[in-house]
């Protein structure tokens, strides 16, 4: 039997099936990068990758669900792969200017809307199956951090789930410079986990490494999530 005729295989050159593959891509137009992923491509490529994979864990634990909020888009790089998982996306931060330049580079996406919004100063008038937040919760004020929490917890569905991702203070000291100025509210596995046992029955705990996700030791994983389901009545 010649190659041509094994299972499987097709009756064109390599050079036909990879313009039959390319098809109408190479002339599809390009999607601009926000601000962040533009800099991390320049200077840090690499934190694109653990970046997307702490986009793209958020998009499997939230599958199926109708009604999700995003909290602290930032420039959305990893809002398409929650937007290809759920239902609708919600996605609100507290710079007009990302969520402009977010709605004119993803306007493909259809199932997603943007929102000004701080929590800090109130809940959403809407409520939702489902609340992520990546990478926020080490910017809020720790004095104002209980507010933020109770704001949020207002706009979720008593059945609803929390799924919270932020760098592990344990990693703090390998942190960049940019990031040791802004993160303010740096949290362990522990007091992660402690913080939504306050507020939430049921609390499972993951550690990422880079952008492999484990269930190791706390505190070896430089990036910590909660994923917390069935908010408590307070």
């Amino acid at each position: 039997m010649s190659m041509s005729d094994a299972p499987g295989s097709a009756s064109v050159n390599a050079r036909e099936a990879y313009e039959a593959a390319m098809g109408s891509r190479i002339e599809s137009d390009g999607i601009t990068l926000g601000p962040w992923a533009s800099d991390d491509l320049r200077n840090d490529p690499r934190h694109l990758a653990f970046v997307l994979g702490r986009y793209k864990f958020c998009a499997k634990m939230l599958a199926g669900k109708q009604r999700v909020l995003e909290v602290g888009c930032g420039d959305a790089l990893g809002l398409p792969l929650v937007a290809q998982s759920v239902g609708h996306v919600h996605a609100v931060d507290w710079d007009q200017r990302q969520l402009d330049g977010n709605a004119e580079r993803l306007s493909h996406l259809t199932n997603v809307t943007y929102g000004l919004h701080d929590f800090n100063e109130a809940p959403t008038a809407q409520t939702f199956d489902a609340i992520y937040w990546v990478d926020v919760i080490e910017h809020i004020e720790p004095e104002r951090e209980e507010c933020f929490l109770d704001n949020l917890m207002a706009c979720l569905e008593p059945g609803g789930v929390m799924v919270t991702g932020t760098p592990n203070i344990t990693a703090a000291d390998y942190a960049s410079a940019q990031s040791k100025i802004h993160h303010i509210n740096l949290k362990s596995f522990d007091e992660l986990r402690e913080t939504m046992q306050a507020r939430f029955e049921n609390v499972f705990m993951f550690g990422m490494n880079d952008e492999v996700l484990h269930t190791g030791f706390g505190p070896m994983s430089h990036y910590v999530w909660s994923v917390a389901a069935g908010p408590r009545t307070r």
